[in-house]
């Protein structure tokens, strides 16, 4: 564990109350801090730099506010089967209902081929019926989740309406269906929705976690900006996140994220009207600049991450890099933030990575002194 870390640990605030004052534009003891994912290359360089055993966790060893509970969603968990295999990959029915030749070696060096999906027909959606939202194999042991939440502050991940649909048709279909068809594109997505959201209810209601917050998982844009025009999300998508951010606030969940790559700056706007509280991971190489956007939104939106992964951090300049940190942690000054990343990949070194938590744990304690 790093050793700044252990000494704060000990007599200060704990990570639910850290990230609760801060979602709440209260100034906490100081800045959260959550790191989105590692590659495993990352951490398999991690482990060899520190001599350590392949189990080696390396959320136990850097500051990490921010748990996950992560329940299975897919329609039909059950239909999950190996249909043919050779020595080089696998060809399976996931549990989208899609057939996919898999690569048995890394995944990284060769993603799934999908070759079928489930939706080949607009006629078929009537057809379409998904197991049970509530069966006990879809969420994670209980135990487990109540140990997490003693360590951190605990949010139940879902996916959101674009991404999860584009499942039931293929990616390049789906965009195409919604520049050709917007009731059929609307219809099969607000489908979607509602198995989803059902499914974060009940984990909501079986981790006892009203009080954190749900999380959208919904990538929606490139670097450049949203994989369809601003038009498209208000006709197709707006009134599945407004009866998604509905559903929870009848439930008495807290608060409500969005976690999406790219720049989706020309949807924010519709995303706050419809009950995002949380934004993430708010990535510079996309032009999302969280301290442009925290005079924007002020506290209507909070943010978590705001730092780059792509270029300042590779590139592993001292200087730069605390001038980067300086500049997100501005836009906590009031709260609304939980600094952090993307993802952390080989082209950052383990040494520049430890700088930047040492910068981050040094900096971002209350009241912030950025001058």
């Amino acid at each position: 564990m790093h050793p700044l870390f252990l000494e704060m640990k000990m007599t200060e605030m704990t990570s639910k109350e850290r990230v609760q004052a801060a979602l709440d534009f209260r100034q906490p003891d100081r800045i959260p801090v959550y790191t989105h994912s590692y590659w495993p290359r990352f951490i398999e360089s991690w482990r060899r730099e520190r001599g350590l055993p392949p189990g080696a966790n390396i959320y136990d060893h850097y500051p990490m506010d921010v748990g996950r509970v992560v329940p299975d969603e897919t329609p039909f968990p059950s239909k999950r089967e190996v249909l043919r295999e050779t020595d080089e990959y696998r060809v399976i029915r996931n549990s989208w209902g899609a057939v996919q030749q898999v690569h048995r070696g890394k995944a990284w060096l060769s993603p799934p081929r999908t070759l079928e999906v489930v939706l080949q027909e607009k006629g078929q959606i009537d057809q379409l019926e998904f197991e049970s939202p509530f069966l006990d194999s879809r969420f994670p042991e209980r135990a487990p989740i109540e140990d997490l939440k003693r360590e951190k502050y605990v949010h139940i991940k879902t996916g959101g309406p674009y991404l999860r649909t584009s499942n039931l048709r293929g990616p390049r279909q789906w965009l195409v269906d919604l520049m050709q068809d917007v009731e059929f594109s609307r219809e099969l997505a607000m489908k979607v929705t509602d198995h989803i959201t059902s499914v974060g209810l009940e984990a909501v209601r079986r981790y006892e976690l009203h009080d954190t917050s749900v999380w959208f998982y919904d990538d929606m844009g490139t670097n450049q900006g949203p994989f369809f025009p601003p038009k498209t999300f208000r006709r197709v998508f707006l009134p599945c996140y407004r009866r998604m951010c509905a559903a929870y606030r009848e439930a008495g969940v807290s608060k409500i994220g969005l976690h999406c790559d790219g720049n989706i700056e020309p949807l924010l706007d519709m995303l706050v009207d419809a009950g995002i509280d949380i934004l993430n991971p708010v990535e510079p190489k996309a032009g999302m600049d969280v301290v442009r956007l925290r005079k924007r939104y002020g506290k209507k939106l909070a943010f978590s991450g705001g730092l780059d992964n792509a270029f300042i951090l590779p590139r592993g300049d001292r200087d730069e890099i605390r001038d980067h940190v300086t500049h997100v942690l501005e836009s906590g000054q009031e709260g609304g933030l939980i600094i952090g990343t993307h993802s952390i990949g080989p082209d950052i070194s383990i040494g520049t990575y430890d700088y930047l938590q040492d910068l981050i744990l040094k900096l971002g304690r209350y009241p912030l002194v950025l001058g």
